[in-house]
């Protein structure tokens, strides 16, 4: 089991996501901002890019070789490309593509 960061600054959206993750097998630790936590502890991140700290977030558990599936509502700008991220997912999208980004990403759950 992974435990995947999500940022995600609005609740009912977070709480999709959290569903996501867990019907995958894994444990979601839900932040509203990408502030706080030791990414070190982290396996993987589904981040919301519309504010800098999810962009900050991103970047830390990039430098630290943990994939990141990035969202947002418009695309993925030089700044945000310049982040070595597994998917990159314009919102809305649906649920199953990013299942698939992170199946591809992390070992299935037992």
């Amino acid at each position: 089991m992974a435990r995947i960061l999500i940022v995600e600054p609005h609740a009912d959206l977070r709480t999709l996501l959290d569903l996501v993750v867990r019907r995958l097998g894994h444990e979601p630790v839900v932040r509203r901002s990408g502030e706080g936590g030791d990414p070190a502890e982290l396996d993987a991140g589904v981040i919301e890019v519309g504010d800098g700290s999810g962009l900050l977030a991103a970047r830390r558990l990039r430098e630290l070789g943990r994939p990141v599936v990035l969202m947002g509502v418009v695309p993925a700008d030089d700044e945000v490309r310049a982040i070595d991220f597994a998917a990159y997912l314009v919102k809305p999208f649906p649920l199953h593509r990013l299942e698939r980004a992170l199946s591809s990403v992390l070992p299935v759950a037992a």
